[in-house]
């Protein structure tokens, strides 16, 4: 990830956005988007404000605003954001949109994740946003009537949204391969998809595997790929044993660093470090963090 204060060229900035270098220039020339610094021989610098501005850019463009209106977008953001900057706007923004998923209103709550993504970064939006809203549907689905049935609405709605934006940015990754996959019997596999965005972000490429997979499966899938650690997501906890033997005979045949991050994690913490694995929490971007703390250095850019 870019660092605050730092200027990085332009095809450091392609790697960061997954925007290449070609379209880059060309929306500095022809449209006014992007204005980058330059060295005193003309070379193009970008700080972290430009990955912002680029990114919220592809943001607008992956929604179907035309190229020619995304700097008129943009230009109306500020006087957007400051209107909607009242007490409390991103739990709004969540009461709104779980008022919709009540309602199975499709097209309700994807105008209010359009209207929060035009006015916010990415990353505002699935820390503020997104990851409040699955916290809260998750706890409806244990107590109303109709939870589960809202639940499983909003993921396929999310599984969508989110799996598209990352099969695009996915072609552009060239990093350190992990493979990432939720628990045997783990259904609940969004929280996984918006950590392998955020492990994109910082240069990390993710084989998603998605929900319930079984450990043997995870071993052959690293060798194959030639992933070099294993991200495991668990909200539920697992059958009495599986932390114990399971993940521990996982760990042995990996050969790489396994972490567990989700619920699992904080309330097994001990569990999966006696295993030999690496507790990861529920913050994403903290659980990439750790990953390429102990990856090293270099990871994201292998």
């Amino acid at each position: 990830m870019a660092v605050a204060g730092e200027q990085l060229p332009i095809r450091a900035i392609a790697s960061l956005t997954g925007v290449n270098a070609v379209t880059l220039r060309a929306w500095e020339r022809r449209y006014g988007l992007i204005r980058p610094l330059r060295t005193p021989k003309g070379h193009r610098l970008y700080t972290h404000e430009h990955v912002e501005l680029i990114r919220r850019v592809v943001a607008l463009v992956e929604r179907g605003v035309p190229i020619s209106r995304v700097r008129h977008q943009l230009e109306a953001e500020p006087r957007s954001r400051g209107a909607a900057r009242g007490h409390g706007m991103w739990r709004d923004y969540v009461e709104l949109m779980s008022a919709a998923i009540a309602r199975f209103d499709e097209p309700e709550l994807d105008r209010l994740y359009d209207q929060a993504l035009s006015f916010h970064p990415i990353e505002h939006v699935t820390r503020d946003l997104l990851l409040p809203l699955l916290r809260d549907v998750g706890e409806r689905w244990k107590i109303l009537p109709g939870g589960v049935a809202e639940e499983h609405f909003f993921a396929a709605y999310m599984r969508g949204k989110l799996g598209a934006r990352l099969q695009h940015r996915m072609r552009y990754a060239s990093g350190t391969r992990i493979v990432a996959a939720c628990a045997p019997g783990e259904q609940h596999e969004i929280g996984l998809i918006l950590f392998a965005l955020e492990a994109h972000e910082a240069g990390l490429r993710t084989v998603l595997l998605g929900a319930d997979t079984p450990f043997p499966d995870l071993v052959i899938a690293l060798r194959q790929s030639g992933s070099r650690a294993l991200v495991i997501s668990s909200t539920l906890d697992p059958a009495p044993g599986v932390l114990e033997s399971a993940l521990a005979k996982l760990v042995r045949q990996a050969h790489v660093p396994v972490f567990v991050g989700g619920g699992t994690a904080i309330r097994q913490r001990q569990a999966i470090a006696a295993a030999g694995a690496i507790p990861a929490g529920i913050e994403i971007e903290d659980g990439v963090r750790l990953v390429l703390a102990t990856l090293g250095r270099d990871a994201s850019t292998e």
